[in-house]
């Protein structure tokens, strides 16, 4: 089994949980493929013995480079991607797997990759955060850049691969996967769900869950469950 970027610490519990959904044991990981260097894409590839790690190779030249700062980077798992003896680096146009091509997608960071996986029917476009959302993918603008013009430049293309073949699943860094309606709107797949669950009252068996879906009506938004 393959996984396409891993997350941080944060995620640990859901992706437990989805990989059990699935039957699959972290030992049972061949592959992870990290689309770029940052904590929130990366950190997790430690929870795979036995995966062979791919990421692109000027992006982890690019992230070796830095001194520590306040950024994403996560100096120590840099490092570590430097000297594990699975780490492979990529080159744009590579295949890590079969049917899965990486393609250069700079200005996030200056060496970020996507995948197309045209292996799959429809194929799938994993865009990491060269495209966090449907915001960007819509304005062509996007937040947290190395390089605006870049990004915008790499938003284009993401679009011309996204029409390129109808039906294409796009699954970008921060959001829901999306279609392109009839119309060349992107659809999202699924629906959109955020909470915040807290704490109010005097005993923890009592949870107050307040709604954040920008759909509900605010005065609705919370309700106390009994756990």
């Amino acid at each position: 089994m393959a996984l396409l970027d891993v997350g941080a610490f944060g995620v640990r519990r859901e992706l437990s949980q989805q990989l059990q959904a699935q039957g699959v044991k972290p030992e049972d990981v061949t592959d992870v493929i990290l689309t770029h260097a940052h904590y929130d894409h990366a950190v997790n590839f430690t929870l795979f013995p036995n995966a062979t790690v791919w990421i692109g190779d000027e992006e982890l030249t690019w992230a070796a480079s830095q001194p520590p700062g306040f950024n994403p980077l996560p100096e120590l798992y840099v490092r570590e991607l430097l000297t594990r003896e699975r780490v492979r680096r990529m080159l744009p146009d590579d295949e890590p797997l079969p049917g899965l091509k990486a393609v250069a997608a700079p200005g996030h960071t200056p060496g970020h990759l996507i995948f197309v996986l045209t292996a799959n029917t429809p194929p799938v476009i994993f865009t990491g955060d060269s495209a966090k959302n449907r915001a960007e993918l819509l304005s062509g603008e996007v937040d947290a850049t190395s390089d605006a013009q870049q990004s915008r430049d790499t938003l284009a293309m993401i679009w011309a691969h996204w029409r390129a073949v109808p039906g294409t699943v796009l699954i970008p860094g921060h959001d829901l996967s999306m279609r392109l309606s009839a119309d060349g709107q992107p659809d999202y797949i699924g629906e959109r769900k955020a909470a915040i669950a807290a704490w109010f009252s005097e005993s923890i068996h009592t949870m107050t869950t307040i709604n954040l879906c920008c759909d509900a009506g605010f005065g609705a938004n919370y309700r106390n469950d009994d756990l």
